[in-house]
């Protein structure tokens, strides 16, 4: 059975086992992390960095998390809520003069959090590259016409969600959402979490590994919610590994971190607002994320998903996440975070080879079964 590292209380030693299970299997390289109560009680690794497995994955490692970073810019506008300086329910050009233009003057600040604005991708052409440019893709946004009328359904906002949130971030706190994170979340809660990675940095990030290609269906409709979206851009896992990639402030997709590091800013959400004697919202904040927003077939995803304030509260798609008072994202590949207020737990997962499909994965399924195992024996 394969080496798993790090510390894990002997209540979910089958969550250590899950680990070594999967890294006998399709996991190359990946950390599991859990709090329950204020306590970490399971912060484990093991595998490789890369793919010839000449480099191990260590305690320090890190890895671009996708769209658990998104886990992140919520949190982020969340405490300006909790400041009272963002009104969930005020016009984002309120804050954003510029974008009330084209039809978007009633698209509400929830809206942008809840995947509800019309605003799933650019216009084409519009490519990775040209994420990199803050200032123009912002004001491509802003003056973009909704693909579908704003708080009437979800559509996933794969990668315009960092722009569309963190360009509210920095009209309201004149900080990039990167440096806001640095500031304000990472440094006083002393979490191994950036947005990007600095330079000095670099050399412990492991690369992320493609997943397996998989053919379109043959009934694809160019024309598709999904389509547009999931084109404009087209994601390059070949680009995580640039220095480009990793200076940039991509709110939605680039946040680097490792279980550990990522569980330290999260618990913050399962513990009601504060942790480890830091306090960013209120338990009062914290519940807004319940707020139902959107409750059927997203546009983007094609599956059934329910989706509050930030975070989605459940869907099918991912059926090892229980029901109740939890909410959970992850990022493409598999990597994945859940929030568990009604037993104070949080579970987060991220590894370097992706697997198959946006949305979890049989190896975090594994991890998250083992945990509620552990907690129900």
């Amino acid at each position: 059975m394969a080496e798993v590292h790090g510390t894990c209380d002997e209540r979910f030693a089958g969550v250590r086992d899950a680990l070594a299970a999967q890294l006998d299997g399709d996991e190359l390289g990946a950390s599991v992390a859990v709090d329950l109560d204020g306590e970490t009680v399971v912060d484990v690794w093991g595998g490789h960095r890369d793919e010839e497995r000449t480099t191990p994955w260590t305690q320090d490692t890190i890895v671009n998390g996708w769209s658990t970073t998104k886990c992140v810019l919520n949190l982020a506008a969340l405490m300006l809520v909790e400041r009272g300086e963002l009104d969930l329910d005020a016009p984002v050009g309120d804050y954003w003069p510029e974008f009330s233009a084209n039809g978007k003057k009633h698209v509400l600040v929830r809206h942008l959090m809840a995947h509800t604005s019309g605003l799933s991708g650019w216009e084409p052409p519009f490519t990775v590259r040209d994420m990199y440019d803050w200032p123009t893709a912002t004001e491509r946004l802003a003056q973009q016409r909704p693909w579908w009328e704003p708080g009437t359904a979800a559509g996933y906002h794969a990668a315009t969600q960092g722009f569309l949130v963190g360009e509210v971030i920095r009209r309201i706190t004149n900080k990039t959402f990167r440096k806001f994170v640095a500031d304000e979340i990472a440094g006083p809660l002393g979490a191994d979490f950036q947005v990007g990675a600095r330079e000095r940095d670099r050399d412990r990030i492991a690369p992320v590994v493609a997943p397996p290609r998989e053919e379109p269906p043959a009934d694809v409709d160019p024309a598709s919610i999904a389509v547009r979206t999931f084109t404009a851009p087209v994601m390059s896992v070949k680009a995580t590994t640039t220095p480009e990639w990793r200076a940039a402030d991509l709110g939605a997709l680039n946040g680097h971190s490792n279980a550990r590091g990522l569980l330290d800013v999260l618990r913050v959400l399962s513990l009601g607002g504060t942790a480890g004697g830091v306090r960013l919202l209120s338990a009062r904040t914290v519940e807004r994320v319940f707020d139902v927003q959107a409750d059927g077939t997203d546009l983007v995803l094609e599956a059934p998903f329910t989706w509050g304030i930030g975070y989605c509260l459940g869907s099918p798609a991912v059926p090892y996440v229980p029901a109740g008072r939890t909410f959970f994202w992850g990022g493409w590949g598999g990597s994945l975070a859940v929030m568990d207020l009604d037993r104070r737990l949080t579970i987060t997962y991220l590894m370097n080879r992706m697997a198959p499909g946006l949305l979890g994965s049989t190896r975090s399924e594994a991890y998250v079964r083992a945990v509620y195992a552990a907690l129900d024996s």
